[in-house]
């Protein structure tokens, strides 16, 4: 019992770092979300993924090259480890000059290889609420790593999975799925 107290609080700790950015939402309930029009994979909700672990994804086009580089880790994480018991979900949130269209989200998603549950968070709504509201954040490409109980555990607040980025969310998930779900 005093192992997964220490493994969780070293998420919490470490999880996106002491005074970084997005730091006051750790430890804290994830809000889910609603209304989100899902092109592949869904509809998902975050009470039906309770006992699995869950990485969130905010993404855009291919004009963003942060999308582009961490797409390559999603899709490795969630190959890797969907079976053990991780749910990779992008929601795609629109910058492009041109209309949204579900085709061209597909499109997009295709192009980065996903083959994760993809949604559309078609005005922001759901992004706003999870990262935006009463705060200026520096990206809007934004991860969050949820507990099997829906509580956020570690954020990447935006920009590219660097290496050492990618090793510490992979480190991260397979510590929160060594522990089971209450």
């Amino acid at each position: 019992m005093l192992g997964k107290f220490v493994a969780l609080t070293l998420l919490v700790a470490v999880g996106g770092g002491a005074g970084s950015e997005g730091s006051e939402l750790l430890g804290k309930a994830a809000p889910g979300w609603d209304t989100a029009e899902w092109i592949q994979g869904g509809p998902l909700t975050l009470d039906g993924l309770r006992g699995r672990v869950v990485l969130l994804r905010w993404w855009t086009g291919p004009e963003c090259p942060y999308c582009g580089a961490s797409a390559p880790y999603l899709n490795a994480w969630h190959s890797r480890y969907n079976r053990q018991g991780l749910v990779v979900a992008g929601f795609y949130h629109h910058k492009s000059r041109k209309p949204l269209t579900r085709q061209h989200v597909s499109e997009l998603a295709g192009r980065f290889g996903f083959r994760f549950p993809v949604a559309i968070d078609t005005d922001w709504r759901i992004l706003r609420r999870w990262w935006l509201d009463g705060h200026d954040r520096r990206f809007t490409s934004v991860s969050f790593l949820l507990d099997q109980s829906g509580i956020i555990r570690y954020i990447h607040p935006g920009g590219t999975y660097t290496p050492d980025v990618a090793a510490a969310i992979e480190s991260k998930i397979e510590a929160l799925l060594k522990v089971p779900s209450r």
